[in-house]
């Protein structure tokens, strides 16, 4: 293997693995295709071996190619990282800050936090990394994280700043219209709406629903907005924050005996990080603005 294979190449690779085509790596790394395609062609030779099958539908990675991903991305996150940490000065409140959450934290808490964030100082930049999966902090995915479970690795700063509630809702008119529903063994006469991939969260919901099963899901989507605007649409009965729901009036919480659970709030980021002035002042600005959600939802 060639040794002296340059960043550029690995970037390229990871860039095909997330994009499936050499016009998509292109387009995310704003390259020409010809370029990419050399990149992919170079690191196949260092290697001796095919990364990737080509068909019209694109580039299939081959099972070297994905025992190499995580690698991949490890360099590709840590790049990324080096070049926030390059941008403003570590005593200053001034550069880019890179933040994890889930979708809902994202869409419905964080933008007032970020507003006067932005607003009390004007030279911070801030990128929103929105997934139900937890990133690794470890390996400077994200400089900040918002996290539902407690962290366990050693080398990360952690601060719990209270819980949320999360219950079952359905919009008044569908209640009117199906009933509301008297126990978990119920559900199996309601449109319920539900997760389509199962995570390390839905798996812990779901022990506390041994009545609920993936099959019983009228709408099976994996992003929390589009669940939300369905229970406000009248589908059916879902799972959402109860302080996100009475946003809305005609959300009706449903079985609060049944299905009462209490997620912590974490602010999560890595213990190198807390000399420096702007991950500081975004940590305590997310401790304190979500610190605020939770106890608007006791």
């Amino acid at each position: 293997m060639n040794s002296n294979i340059s960043w550029d190449v690995y970037r390229s690779f990871a860039a095909v693995l997330r994009a499936g085509t050499l016009s998509g790596a292109a387009r995310l790394l704003g390259m020409t295709q010809p370029s990419i395609a050399r990149h992919i062609d170079a690191l196949e030779r260092s290697l001796g071996e095919d990364l990737f099958v080509r068909s019209q539908r694109g580039l299939s990675p081959t099972e070297h190619a994905l025992v190499l991903q995580p690698h991949a991305e490890a360099l590709v996150a840590a790049s990324a990282a080096l070049e926030r940490g390059g941008r403003g000065r570590p005593h200053q409140a001034e550069g880019v800050v890179r933040i994890s959450a889930s979708q809902t934290v994202g869409v419905v808490h964080l933008p007032p936090i970020l507003a006067g964030l932005r607003q009390a100082h004007p030279a911070l930049a801030f990128e929103l990394a929105l997934s139900d999966q937890i990133d690794d902090l470890l390996q400077r995915r994200a400089d900040v994280a918002v996290r539902m479970t407690e962290p366990v690795q050693k080398a990360l700063v952690a601060k719990r700043v209270g819980s949320v509630q999360i219950g079952f809702h359905a919009h008044q008119a569908y209640l009117a219209r199906r009933g509301v529903p008297r126990s978990l063994r119920d559900l199996a006469a309601h449109d319920v709406i539900g997760f389509d991939v199962e995570t390390a969260f839905t798996r812990a919901a779901m022990r506390s629903l041994p009545d609920l099963d993936r099959s019983m899901f009228a709408l099976r989507v994996d992003n929390d907005a589009a669940q939300f605007e369905a229970m406000r649409a009248g589908f059916g009965i879902g799972i959402c924050q109860t302080v996100v729901a009475r946003r809305d009036p005609a959300l009706i919480r449903v079985l609060p005996d049944a299905f009462d659970l209490q997620l912590p709030i974490w602010i999560v980021m890595h213990e190198d990080l807390r000399r420096s002035t702007r991950y500081r002042v975004v940590f305590d600005a997310l401790a304190e603005g979500l610190k605020g959600v939770a106890e608007a939802d006791v």
